[in-house]
């Protein structure tokens, strides 16, 4: 005990452990959705761990990184092992993220007073697609590189800016060793730094308001005499030893993946970045990893020359939309509770479109557009009939949460 008091008295560390932890009140009635939230911290650690081990074997060089990432796969001890635990922990970063803001959208959790935690997390999913394009470049495969032309040639479509912008990226006129050195940095240093510090806000914001729970009710309104909330419960143990169980089993799927199928049919690594980039050679298809292929359906389905300034310049600010319209979310929903177990079905009709929609739009992102991969029509119609639905949910949004049928609230936590 001398040692802990020795730290007290130059650090709170006793304090931060009983405000955050031993005596940080959650409802009692989290279920499994909730998981997602320290899943996902879970995997931003293991990915900047696994990244400080790659990075002192990996060489961000053009003639050398393709050749640096075989010898972290072929010889540097368990460096398949690593090098796998980065790339499939990306796409389940993504998917903890994922199903952490669908989990939101279930229960109300971007509703009053929970804005600023909405919108902190929302910086952090942008900062996160950030560093996966930049980290999408560095093993220099042939996807690799003509992922990031397509993607960097976008910016060029912007007017005025367009072109000295996407060379600012670039670091030069085309991608080269210049693009790559950069990248590194972003990926490897600032990006990582930016991502700590959201999360830290993040999680402040939330512990100063407190977390939201299925029921959608405010447990800090009601407290027993010594403040405490009636329907809360002290994070620590009861929540470390629940979130204990679903890292287990996350971790079990997880590794899964890692040993037996890392490539996962070309969803978590595609088979043309398994060879050095080629200026000289094109992939087929060029589509970006699958936690992105829905803004690159959007992106797509946008072709009307006749537009002022070109269908391209109309996809790339659809698809800044499609990701911006998530910000305005705790703005336009105007329904009167909170968690869509009092709500009626105009909102859980267009949940349920909004979601099918979503991964509609991602599986067609991952399609040649002329082609026809769902029932009878072409993929571009579906990707546009996605659009006008993708967008649908959240401009009429303000409409359908006002007109929804509620039932009303409980006091208490069910």
């Amino acid at each position: 005990m001398s040692l802990l008091n020795w730290i007290d008295d130059r650090f709170p560390l006793t304090k931060v452990w009983q405000e955050h932890m031993a005596q940080y009140y959650a409802p009692k009635n989290f279920n499994i959705w909730y998981y997602f939230g320290s899943l996902s911290l879970l995997m931003l650690v293991l990915q900047i761990v696994t990244g400080i081990v790659l990075t002192m074997h990996y060489k961000p060089d053009a003639d050398l990184a393709f050749a640096s990432v075989e010898y972290i796969m072929r010889d540097v001890p368990a460096g398949w092992f690593v090098r796998y635990l980065h790339g499939v922990g990306a796409s389940m970063f993504f998917l903890t993220v994922y199903l952490h803001m669908f989990r939101a959208l279930l229960y109300g959790s971007h509703r009053n007073p929970r804005e600023l935690i909405w919108l902190l997390g929302m910086v952090i999913y942008v900062a996160l697609m950030a560093e996966a394009f930049f980290g999408y470049l560095l093993p220099w495969g042939n996807m690799s590189y003509w992922g990031a032309q397509v993607i960097i040639s976008l910016f060029g479509a912007i007017p005025g800016i367009g072109e000295p912008l996407a060379e600012w990226i670039r670091g030069d006129f085309v991608i080269s060793d210049a693009t790559l050195n950069r990248f590194f940095a972003f990926h490897v240093i600032l990006l990582p730094l930016l991502l700590a510090l959201l999360v830290y806000l993040h999680i402040v914001a939330l512990h100063k308001v407190g977390s939201n729970n299925p029921d959608g009710i405010e447990i800090k309104k009601n407290k027993d005499k010594d403040g405490i909330p009636v329907d809360g419960i002290p994070f620590h143990p009861y929540y470390t030893v629940k979130d204990t169980f679903g890292v287990a089993v996350f971790m079990t799927v997880f590794l899964a993946i890692v040993f037996f199928v890392p490539e996962l049919g070309g969803w978590f690594l595609e088979k043309d970045n398994f060879a050095p980039a080629d200026i000289l050679q094109t992939p087929p298809d060029i589509v970006p990893l699958w936690y992105l292929t829905p803004y690159y359906s959007i992106l797509r389905a946008v072709t009307f020359e006749w537009l002022p300034g070109g269908a391209k310049l109309w996809g790339v600010i659809a698809m800044g939309a499609a990701i911006v319209m998530f910000f305005f979310l705790p703005w336009l929903d105007r329904a009167k509770v909170r968690s869509i177990r009092y709500r009626g079905w105009l909102y859980k009709t267009f949940l349920i479109l909004f979601v099918v929609t979503f991964l509609m739009l991602g599986y067609l992102g991952t399609k040649n557009p002329g082609h026809v991969d769902i029932f009878w029509f072409k993929n571009l119609i579906w990707a546009q009939i996605g659009l006008v639905i993708y967008f649908a949910f959240f401009l009429l949004m303000p409409i359908y949460t006002r007109l929804d049928p509620t039932k009303p609230e409980p006091d208490r936590v069910r």
